[in-house]
C-alpha cells in the first residue's frame, strides 16, 4: 500500500470517528442528582428574571433563600430569559454577576442551578451562557440548550423551546437572535424531539417532568404557543409526562389537562411582571384553569415517590396556590 493510500484511510477513520462521536454526542447530555436520606426531592423554579436586581428581582429572591433553606432544596432550575434585554455578550459579561450572583447569594440559594435559554438570551451571544468558563466564575450555573436531570424519583428534561417558534425566523422585526448551533433549523428540530422522544421512552423515573422557556398552555400575555401544542404537546401525552413547566409569560399559573393528569405551570414572574394582562384559553374550558396570579414571584416543587406538591408564593413569601397530585390523580381516575 503506497503512502497516498495510507494517508486516505487515515482521513476515512478519522471522518468515521467524528461521525460517530457526533451521534453519540446528539443524546441528552444526562446529570445525576442525587435525593435526600429519605428519598425525595425538592427544588425551586424560577424564570424571566435577570435585571440586576430591579423590578423587584432582589425581593424575589430574598424570599426564594428563606423557602429553599426551609425546604433543603436540593436545585433551583431557571425556566430562561435569564439575563435582559439581550442576554450575554461574552463568558465575562459583568450582567452574569449583577443579576445572578450577586442577586441569588441567600445560603438557601447555594445550590446547583439548571438553566434553560429563553428567547432574550437567545438575542446575545448564546455561547457566552453555555461556556464552561461561567461556571468557573460561579460553580452553581449550568446552562444547556437541551440535557436531562436524572435523580432516584424523578427524570427532568430540559429543552430548548426557542427554535420552535416560527415568528422569530419569519418576522423577527427589529430582534436580531443568534442562531448558532440551530441553523438548519429543521433538522435541529427534528434531533431534540427524536432525543425527547428516546430519553422519555427509557425513563423509569417515578415522575416525568418537562422544562421549557415558551408555555404550552398559558392564559399570560404571549398565550399558547401553537408549535408547541403541535410538536411537543403530543409528545408528552403519549409517554405520561406529569408536568410541564415554563417561563415566558411574565405570571405564575397554573393549567390542568382535561384529556390527561399532565399539568401546565408557568414560573416567569422573576422580575417584571404583566399586571392585568390575560388571556383566554382556545379551545379550553374553564374547568382546566386553576390559578393565574399577574404578579411576581416563584414556585416550589417537592416529591416523594408517591405525593408531588406544589406552591407558589408571591414577594412576601405567601403562598398564593398549593397543589397536591394525589388530589388530581383521585379525580382523574374517577372520571375516567
Amino acid at each position: 500500500m503506497d503512502g497516498s493510500c495510507k494517508h486516505c484511510l487515515k482521513w476515512m477513520w478519522v471522518a468515521c470517528f467524528c461521525f460517530e462521536f457526533m451521534l453519540v454526542s446528539a443524546e441528552f447530555q444526562r446529570f445525576q442528582h442525587p435525593v435526600k436520606a429519605d428519598g425525595s426531592l425538592s427544588f425551586l423554579v424560577i424564570g424571566d428574571w435577570g435585571r440586576k436586581g430591579a423590578y423587584n428581582q432582589s425581593q424575589v429572591a430574598l424570599q426564594m433563600g428563606k423557602v429553599g433553606e426551609k425546604l433543603g432544596i436540593d436545585f433551583v432550575i431557571s425556566t430562561g430569559d435569564n439575563f435582559y434585554e439581550k442576554g450575554l455578550a461574552t463568558p465575562y459579561d459583568p450582567h452574569f454577576k449583577h443579576s445572578f450572583t450577586n442577586i441569588y447569594s441567600a445560603n438557601g440559594l447555594q445550590k446547583q442551578w439548571y438553566s434553560v435559554l429563553g428567547n432574550h438570551d437567545y438575542r446575545g451571544d448564546v455561547q457566552a451562557q453555555l461556556s464552561p468558563i461561567l461556571r468557573k466564575i460561579d460553580s452553581r450555573w449550568l446552562c444547556l440548550r437541551s440535557f436531562l436531570v436524572n435523580t432516584e424519583i424523578a427524570e427532568v428534561f430540559f429543552i430548548d423551546t426557542t427554535p420552535f417558534v416560527d415568528e422569530y425566523f419569519r418576522n423577527p422585526k427589529h430582534q436580531k437572535f443568534d442562531w448558532r448551533g440551530v441553523i438548519p433549523r429543521n433538522k435541529y428540530l427534528t434531533r431534540v424531539l427524536k432525543e425527547l422522544r428516546c430519553a422519555l421512552r427509557e425513563s423509569v423515573g417515578k415522575w416525568k417532568i418537562v422544562i421549557g422557556h415558551h408555555p404550552i398552555r398559558s392564559i399570560g400575555h404571549h398565550g399558547q404557543t401553537k408549535e408547541l401544542i403541535t410538536l411537543l404537546l403530543p409528545i408528552l401525552e403519549a409517554y405520561n409526562v406529569d408536568m410541564y413547566i415554563n417561563g415566558h409569560d411574565h405570571c405564575l399559573q397554573h393549567l390542568s389537562s382535561i384529556t390527561s393528569p399532565l399539568q401546565f405551570f408557568t414560573s416567569g414572574g422573576g422580575s417584571k411582571a404583566w399586571k392585568g394582562d390575560f388571556d383566554y384559553l382556545d379551545g379550553g374550558g374553564d374547568d382546566e384553569i386553576k390559578f393565574y396570579y399577574d404578579g411576581q414571584g416563584f414556585m416550589s416543587v417537592e416529591l416523594t415517590p408517591t405525593n408531588a406538591k406544589i406552591a407558589f408564593y408571591d414577594i412576601s413569601g405567601n403562598v398564593l396556590h398549593s397543589f397536591n397530585s394525589n388530589q388530581l390523580y383521585y379525580t382523574y381516575s374517577s372520571e375516567m
